[in-house]
């Protein structure tokens, strides 16, 4: 019992607070199996691994801004038949990341955008890689705020960190100029450097009307399509499945290309 405690000392001194916590349990396990020293040894340093694993995941996922965890297995992608599921699957295997290319995701409200985004941005935490995810209001309200304040440089740091930059609703509010100036500066910066994937419920044809200059929206769209995977959904809400299902919701027709004209915040 001596040499056991000791050995739990000596891994709780070097950190391995998970292997000290079971090196008893596997001890016996391996008793019971005779397990060569080696074996046990892979073993422990094993559950060791894995906890700092998943530590590092809970905490990248935490400094991400994530509003919720998503997998991509979670996506009910017989739901929504308008999306190619191997596209969606390629875009997992996250090349796109590695070519710096962007991700835009087009449809109405409830069709599983922020879903698919958010679990791309897992994969690309499980891969490694930086990921940052905020509002598309909270981001411009920040950047022109930042702008005013004649330190849009720094807060722009922010934005340029992280490999992958997921902006989220785009669209569901109108911004003035100053914030579409502001949003230019941020694509044009990771243009080339990092991912950006994006969510809308508007058409490229009304980005224009959106940032309140049809010039600076079109040199957005320049820089974000370039290089680009774009999908759009075209199906029904999954807040408002069941809910039609019980006859307490009518559909309204959806607007051509499956994107409404004035639609609902998300």
């Amino acid at each position: 019992m001596i040499a056991l405690e000791k050995s739990r000392q000596y891994l709780e001194q070097l950190g391995l607070v998970q292997a000290a916590a079971v090196l008893e349990s596997r001890l016996e396990a391996a008793a019971q199996k005779q397990l060569p020293y080696a074996e046990f040894l892979a073993d422990l340093l094993g559950v060791e691994a894995a906890a700092r694993r998943e530590r590092y995941l809970r905490t990248r996922t935490r400094l991400a801004h994530l509003p919720y965890y998503r997998t991509l297995e979670q996506f009910d992608f017989r739901f929504q038949p308008s999306i190619d599921e191997r596209q969606v699957r390629e875009l997992a295997t996250l090349a796109f990341v590695a070519d710096a290319a962007n991700v835009i995701f087009l449809g109405p409200p409830g069709v599983g955008k922020t879903h698919l985004a958010v679990a791309l941005g897992i994969r690309a935490i499980e891969q490694g890689y930086g990921v940052y995810f905020v509002r598309a209001h909270d981001l411009l309200e920040d950047l022109r705020r930042a702008q005013a304040e004649h330190r849009l440089d720094r807060r722009m740091r922010v934005y340029l960190a992280p490999k992958v930059l997921i902006i989220d609703e785009f669209g569901v509010w109108p911004y003035d100029r100053a914030a579409a100036t502001a949003l230019f500066a941020l694509i044009s910066a990771r243009y080339e450097r990092g991912s950006v994937i994006l969510t809308s419920n508007k058409g490229f044809a009304e980005w224009g009307e959106v940032l309140g200059d049809a010039v600076i929206a079109t040199a957005i769209l320049d820089r974000l399509l370039h290089h680009s995977h774009v999908l759009n959904i075209r199906g029904e809400s999954y807040r408002l499945r069941d809910k039609k299902r019980a006859g307490l919701f009518t559909t309204v027709p959806p607007h051509p290309g499956g994107l409404p004209t004035e639609p609902p915040k998300e």
